[in-house]
């Protein structure tokens, strides 16, 4: 009680002194509540390099390699959030990571003939193209309303089923236990203690849910056998990461252009991140802050290839964290940075994460990659449905993002530069969603004032022709019109109700 006494006078202190973001905590608690931003966000972390690797059939060293690097970068650029030097950093409580908006994508990017050295490439181009463009993009910001970030978001969740489904089967389907009764089982196990762990009391234990059930799951595979970490011991314990150690980038302009909407996508997550955070924390959140905070998002992007990462966002769970603790000192957040970047000079931990069993991931992955879908859902009970087309831009970009998921190989007769965009779920739904927003509710001109039946679906909706055919006192009861006396109103059958008859 004493030590909570101690923390809230040193708040108060700081927040009469200057911005409540500048507080400053005791050395040993800046720490503690520094690592508990990292273990909030570490599955989530750790997740993309796993994804990714996978994908361009790496070994688990070289995947341990991918995770050390992301570990290492996202600290730096958490460090630059929240630090902030002129022009970069928003100078807020934000965990900064690699962003799973862009995960599908580079997925696509790989299996699309590029390997892991187009997707460096394209995360280069893409985020200097987003440097530049910051300024602007207050501007243009309007564009990406909730119904198009809520789609992508969405999308994101529901493109990486497929993902969690196949680690769940075992993650190679030549290996003879592929979609074995056992490998299903050990996901289920893992995907239960996750959701008994969401349901203990312990907030603590609550949000870490994802991080001890891969912990938990992982010893029961080991118990039984479906463990193997002798290849933990095989390389470096502690290494700098090596810059470009799986070769030069390499450019392909449809990989790029793809990429780029995944940029476009961040920065719109950013901006509401550092919007929703300034709210929490009670500080002023300017245009220029926003800048500030954009900049560092993508100038952290454009370097980390260098070191094997890749796109770098805001942590949304990290910004919720910062709501349910109260601790508003962005140097808490800047302890969480500096232990990051020493994990990501532990390669040896990156290869322990990376001998977890496939399963455990797939049990994990199918509640993680919800949560990211369920986020997106929850944006888009934010969208006003009533007497406008959102119900429509909704349900075709969706559609649409979901083509390449329901048929891989819908686009293998296309050019290579369209099918390496639209095989991208994300890129597909969120290129729809953005056209969709712009013709119906930006370029109004043309649209009919008889409107569609997907709005009149979207809620009840009566003519002002039906109004003027009801008296004073009219009631319907029963499936009969009854006027004020009781009597009963007949009702002549539609033209089209004869018609069917």
């Amino acid at each position: 009680m004493n030590t909570k006494k101690k923390l809230a006078a040193t708040a108060a202190r700081a927040a009469r002194s200057g911005r409540p973001e500048d507080q400053r905590l005791p050395l040993g608690s800046t720490f503690a509540y520094g690592l508990q931003h990292v273990l909030t966000m570490y599955g989530g972390i750790i997740a993309p390099p796993l994804i990714i690797g996978a994908a361009a059939g790496m070994s688990s060293q070289d995947i341990g390699l991918l995770i050390a690097a992301c570990l290492f970068v996202g600290g730096l650029a958490t460090i630059l959030q929240t630090i902030g030097i002129p022009f970069f950093g928003s100078r807020l409580p934000l965990v900064q990571g690699v962003s799973f908006a862009g995960v599908s994508t580079m997925v696509a990017i790989v299996h699309g003939g590029g390997g892991i050295q187009a997707v460096f490439g394209s995360v280069i181009a893409a985020s200097l193209i987003g440097l530049l463009i910051t300024p602007l993009f207050s501007k243009i910001i309007r564009f990406f309303p909730p119904v198009v970030t809520g789609v992508v978001i969405t999308t994101i969740g529901l493109t990486l089923m497929p993902v969690a489904a196949n680690w769940a089967m075992g993650g190679n389907s030549k290996a003879p236990d592929y979609g074995s009764v056992a490998n299903i089982g050990l996901a289920a196990v893992t995907m239960a203690i996750v959701l008994l762990l969401s349901k203990v009391g312990n907030a603590a234990i609550s949000r870490l849910s994802i991080l001890l059930a891969m912990v938990l799951g992982t010893l029961i595979a080991f118990a039984v056998g479906m463990a193997d970490f002798s290849k933990v011991a095989q390389g470096a314990i502690v290494a700098f990461p090596t810059p470009f150690a799986f070769g030069p980038p390499t450019f392909e302009v449809a990989s790029i252009i793809s990429m780029l909407i995944v940029i476009l996508v961040t920065l719109t997550e950013t901006s509401a991140d550092i919007i929703a955070v300034g709210d929490i924390v009670g500080t002023k959140v300017d245009s220029k802050r926003i800048g500030d905070g954009l900049r560092a998002d993508m100038l952290s992007s454009a370097i980390s290839p260098l070191f094997n990462s890749f796109t770098q966002s805001a942590f949304a769970q990290n910004v919720g964290l910062v709501a349910i603790t109260g601790v508003k000192s962005r140097f808490v957040v800047s302890a969480g940075g500096v232990i990051l970047v020493v994990l990501g000079l532990l390669p040896v931990l990156g290869r322990v994460v990376a001998s977890v069993p496939t399963p455990v991931l797939g049990g994990a992955g199918v509640v993680l990659f919800g949560t990211v879908a369920a986020s997106g859902i929850r944006t888009l009970a934010k969208v006003e449905y009533r007497n406008n087309m959102n119900l429509i831009v909704v349900a075709a970009s969706l559609g649409f993002g979901m083509i390449p998921i329901a048929a891989p190989t819908f686009y293998d007769k296309f050019p290579t530069w369209f099918s390496t965009i639209f095989h991208s779920g994300i890129s597909s739904a969120a290129l729809m969603a953005i056209l969709l927003n712009l013709l119906f509710n930006h370029l109004k001109a043309g649209n009919s004032e008889n409107q569609s039946v997907f709005v009149a679906g979207t809620d009840r909706v009566l003519r002002q022709e039906d109004l003027k055919c009801l008296a004073e006192g009219d009631r319907y009861e029963n499936g009969k019109l009854f006027d004020c006396d009781g009597k009963e109103v007949p009702v002549e059958p539609s033209r089209i109700a004869a018609d069917e008859h």
